[in-house]
């Protein structure tokens, strides 16, 4: 269907998307520019499982429910919404004033207004086996009908219901994710798989053209239900262009000449470029462009195999887990090898940025050498005389922390081996418990600390699950089944701060750090604030000219 475009029209598309200077072209169009080096593979949201889809999927589709940048939950195309007593039927009353795109590739008879009987089929079709979609795991607490189908009913066009088979605080939550965007069946049946190339939702957004490995267009959605605090329509940008550079330091470089209006992270290539050691925009960007943080629901570790298949593996006393824990400096580690991109890992396992993080409550390791050779002299290897080498699994973009651990826990006799391993190799390995001790992180699915603890209940044991240390605690399952059943949420936060203490004695992993948002724009793009899930969130961004 892109071949629609006339050839001049498409190169007159790429030249404004990308080549040229906001000067260029009509100043009274504003047309948002950023790079996806990863590429974009589909635009389906049943298949929106990285930020790379993720990001384009939040400006084309809504959903029930959203978050803001706070993690709050806030009404999307759901208006309200009743959760019955015993916390297990959701009951959504839809807006009235949402519709699906018209696009140049699919063009509905009249304006097609969304319905509770088009969440039915789109949550459906999540749990579907045909369609293999990677996030059918969020609807596992939803109860079935008699036929086996997932208990999603139409009450009337503009009433939706979930009945779930037991309770789940987080659920909520998970309706926000990407995965549980609307989409119209007649789009779907019209196209196949190829839906994944002819988007159709309700957002702020919708699909002007593709060109797959160079360039993305979409432009505003001029019938978006959103409104402004002055009754304007949202979105203010007239477009986005997404280019997909795939060297960093090109796409750097691009960036420093204005023809890219944002970028997010931070890449070794440029990092000392553009920071200090301390994690400042260097002097001579100030005023040119603008840099942007938040803590980012991320924790970066270190897990410990805890599995008995080897008598004489380490890792399995306490005392050696926790010298480990106390025997390096994740301060001064952030500082020269993060430019303080995060925050040092102190606390428990809940991130920085997530509501139930309390790192009053919650104490974890600092650095400590001397009680570290006191707990190594305990577990019957003082100053690590007769201790094992403890190999550690990492992937080359981790390479530079585990280097670093290696040597200071070197100071204390504590002997660390590096495996460096491709990723997927290495979380392959990881999964089947054939790694005494792995690099590892966790990105936050949902914004509720279960999420996090999950890790560690036992129920969650491999091949199925995410435990991957094979953690097991009578006492955290109990303590965690028990939070489960609270709904309240200030009072289940109070459980997994306990839970997130007891972690923190047994130490089945080793904190790294907290990660963090950061964002760098040109200074005269406005409202595009990062929040705890590194949303891209287009919908009141402003470029002044």
């Amino acid at each position: 269907m892109m071949q629609k475009f006339p050839f001049l029209l498409f190169i007159i598309l790429s030249f404004i998307a990308v080549s040229c200077k906001k000067t260029d072209f009509n100043n009274d169009k504003m047309i948002f520019r950023y790079n996806e080096s990863s590429g974009i593979t589909t635009l389906d949201p049943a298949f929106a499982s990285g930020q790379a889809t993720i990001w384009p999927c939040n400006l084309l589709y809504n959903g029930l429910v959203d978050l803001d940048d706070s993690l709050h939950i806030v009404p999307a195309i759901a208006q309200s919404w009743k959760i019955s007593n015993d916390g297990k039927v959701y009951t959504f009353h839809l807006r009235q004033d949402v519709y699906f795109h018209n696009t140049d590739y699919y063009q509905f008879d009249k304006p097609r207004k969304v319905t509770a009987q088009d969440f039915v089929y789109s949550l459906s079709r999540i749990t579907s086996p045909e369609v293999a979609s990677p996030g059918a795991w969020i609807f596992q607490n939803v109860a079935r009908d008699e036929h086996g189908n997932p208990k999603f009913i139409a009450l009337n066009d503009s009433t939706f219901q979930i009945v779930l088979s037991q309770y789940f605080p987080p659920f909520l939550g998970i309706l926000a994710m990407k995965y549980c965007s609307v989409v119209p069946h007649e789009v779907i049946e019209h196209f196949g798989q190829e839906f994944r190339r002819h988007p159709v939702g309700t957002g702020p957004f919708q699909m002007q053209m593709w060109e797959e490995g160079i360039k993305l267009v979409l432009r505003k959605n001029p019938h978006y239900y959103e409104v402004d605090e002055k009754g304007t329509r949202l979105p203010y940008l007239d477009a986005v262009a997404i280019s997909f550079i795939v060297d960093k330091q090109s796409v750097f470089m691009e960036f420093i000449k204005g023809s890219i209006d944002f970028m997010s992270g931070i890449e070794a290539c440029y990092k000392d470029a553009l920071l200090t050691k301390n994690g400042m925009l260097q002097q001579k960007y100030e005023g040119k462009i603008k840099m942007l943080t938040s803590p980012y629901l991320n924790t970066e570790y270190i897990g410990f195999m805890l599995r008995d298949d080897h008598n004489d593996n380490p890792l399995l006393k306490k005392e050696i887990r926790q010298a480990l824990n106390y025997g390096f400096n994740r301060h001064k580690m952030m500082r020269y090898l993060r430019n303080n991109i995060g925050y040092a890992g102190t606390s428990g396992f809940i991130p920085c940025g997530m509501l139930s993080f309390d790192p009053k409550r919650v104490k974890g390791y600092d650095y400590n050498p001397q009680k570290a050779l006191e707990l190594l002299a305990k577990a019957g290897y003082p100053n690590g005389k007769g201790l094992p080498s403890i190999p550690i699994s990492v992937s080359a973009s981790y390479l530079d922390l585990c280097q670093y651990i290696q040597h200071e826990l070197g100071k204390i006799g504590i002997s660390i081996t590096i495996d460096v391993q491709q990723a997927a190799q290495q979380r392959e390995m990881m999964r089947g418990y054939k790694l005494p001790a792995f690099r590892g992180s966790w990105i936050c699915d949902y914004p509720d600390g279960e999420n996090y603890l999950a890790l560690f209940y036992s129920k969650n044991l491999q091949p199925n699950g995410s435990n991957y240390t094979h953690y097991v605690n009578k006492q955290y399952d109990k303590l965690f089944e028990k939070s489960q059943t609270i709904i309240n949420d200030s009072i289940r936060n109070d459980y997994y701060t306990r839970l997130d203490s007891m972690l923190m004695e047994d130490a089945p992993v080793m904190i790294l750090y907290y990660d963090k948002v950061v964002r760098f724009v040109q200074a005269n793009i406005e409202n595009i604030n990062p929040n705890p899930i590194n949303m891209l969130d287009l919908r009141r961004t402003i470029i002044r000219k």
